[in-house]
């Protein structure tokens, strides 16, 4: 067994309107973990975008890693683990269903339990409780999935977008429990009809990669996001903003508070500059589709699967 390894996980967005708890999208924005053997379990946080204190024995990281195993029948030898991230905690951005898989990838090589790739998407899935952030960490690009009542995964997966993607953070929390504490328990029949419809046309747009159907689309959500409004910073400002500079749709990032636009690739630096000078109290950051989903290889730069 190698003695040093590193494990990138990519952020996402979820939904992207009306998509909900479905549809994920992986960004290149990146949770890493690097990884070496030691006598005993230590993890070293660097940068703004992790928490300053750390618990072994309560860390995300370690506890799904530690639940994995168990389910195998293995144990892991102890290790240092250094991690970095380009995901503020708390927006939106998939900073947990990153951990997640990389607790499992954690799991995967030190305990040599040789998962397949739909062992990962399960098992995510099912520690999230939804697939959508899930997925997209797991294979990066689109994913438009759904869960069982066992728990196993069916996605389809789109590796490439022609479009850049641009998120509107802002500089507070929103815990997912809370976003969710305002949805309502049940919609009537009809007004379930019209939001299913609109998340089918989204999906088959996605799947058609007809971007301005697209934007129409992320912003016709009636699941979560006219509920949800209310909590969200300059929301409604940032969408008639962006529409204005040319997005093709603006729409919450997962449970909030970020938001996210898709535009057209030759925007990105024009849109990002005029946003940030509209919206100084947000963070405005573009960033692509991520090219593969969460890898692991060892130092030597020899890659495993």
């Amino acid at each position: 067994m190698s003695k040093k390894w590193q494990i990138k996980v990519p952020g996402s967005t979820a939904n992207l309107g009306p998509g909900f708890d479905s549809i994920g999208l992986g960004l290149s924005l990146y949770l890493t973990l690097d990884v070496t053997l030691q006598d005993e379990w230590e993890f070293v946080h660097i940068g703004d975008n992790v928490p300053s204190e750390t618990s072994v024995e309560t860390h995300l990281i370690y506890t799904i890693a530690q639940q994995v195993a168990k389910q195998y029948n293995a144990t892991l030898p102890p290790c240092k683990i250094e991690m970095t991230s380009e995901l503020p905690l708390a927006r939106g951005i998939g900073s947990s269903a990153a951990a997640i898989v990389g607790a499992i990838e954690l799991a995967d090589i030190l305990g040599d339990l040789k998962l397949s790739q739909q062992d990962k998407l399960n098992i995510s899935s099912q520690i999230e409780g939804h697939p959508d952030n899930a997925t997209a960490s797991v294979l990066g690009g689109l994913t438009i999935s759904s869960m069982d009542e066992a728990g196993i995964v069916d996605t389809l997966h789109i590796q490439e977008m022609d479009a850049a993607f641009v998120v509107f953070i802002p500089n507070i929390e929103l815990k997912t429990a809370a976003s969710r504490g305002v949805l309502p328990e049940q919609f009537k029949r009809s007004y379930a009809v019209r939001a299913s419809a609109n998340a089918n046309m989204l999906a088959a747009s996605l799947i058609a990669k007809d971007y301005e159907r697209i934007g129409r689309y992320m912003e016709a959500d009636l699941f979560h996001e006219p509920f949800r409004a209310n909590l969200i910073p300059e929301y409604n400002e940032i969408r008639e903003a962006a529409k204005k500079a040319g997005a093709y749709g603006t729409a919450l990032s997962g449970a909030g508070p970020t938001l996210i636009s898709m535009i057209p690739l030759a925007l990105s630096e024009q849109f990002v500059e005029s946003m940030q000078q509209q919206f100084p109290d947000h963070q405005v950051v573009v960033t692509t589709a991520s090219p593969s989903g969460s890898t692991v290889k060892v130092i030597n730069n020899i890659f495993i699967d």
